[in-house]
């Protein structure tokens, strides 16, 4: 039993730095993805870019996908070089920016129904609270490189 419960330990611990950098790559691809959505909003935002129903809605659920998944990218030993210290230290903190993300992306996907948000207008309604929530988490869990 010893030998098992040795193994299943020694398996563990070997295993998580190969977890861990997983999860980081796992990480950088969301954001990526992510960033790619916020360009494109900014883009119609500012007018550069014709607003289209179809391109808000694949947005704000490029979005909510992150959102819904992002919480469990940051277990202990997940370190990176954007990652802040201070996610881990502040857990609480942390996890309550999560929240207020999750649910400007749930209030967008509502807002957004089936065809996407129909006007600029309403995208901008949709999408604005969400960036918001972007930009909060990132001046306190991001560190600049």
């Amino acid at each position: 039993m010893r030998t098992v419960i040795l193994a299943i330990g020694l398996t563990t611990t070997l295993g998580a730095p190969a977890f861990a950098e997983g999860v980081v790559d796992a990480r950088a691809a969301q954001m990526s993805a992510n960033g790619a959505a916020a360009a494109v909003s900014g883009g119609m935002l500012k007018g550069e870019i014709p607003y289209s129903p179809a391109v808000g809605k694949a947005a704000i659920a490029a979005f909510d996908a992150t959102a819904l998944s992002f919480g469990l990218m940051f277990p202990d030993g997940a370190t990176s070089k954007e990652a802040s210290p201070k996610i881990w230290e502040d857990r609480a903190g942390f996890d309550a920016e999560l929240a207020k993300f999750q649910e400007a992306t749930a209030a967008a996907v509502k807002a957004a129904g089936k065809a996407g948000p129909a006007d600029l207008d309403a995208f901008k309604a949709a999408v604005q609270p969400v960036l918001g929530t972007c930009k909060s988490c990132h001046e306190h869990y991001r560190l600049d490189n």
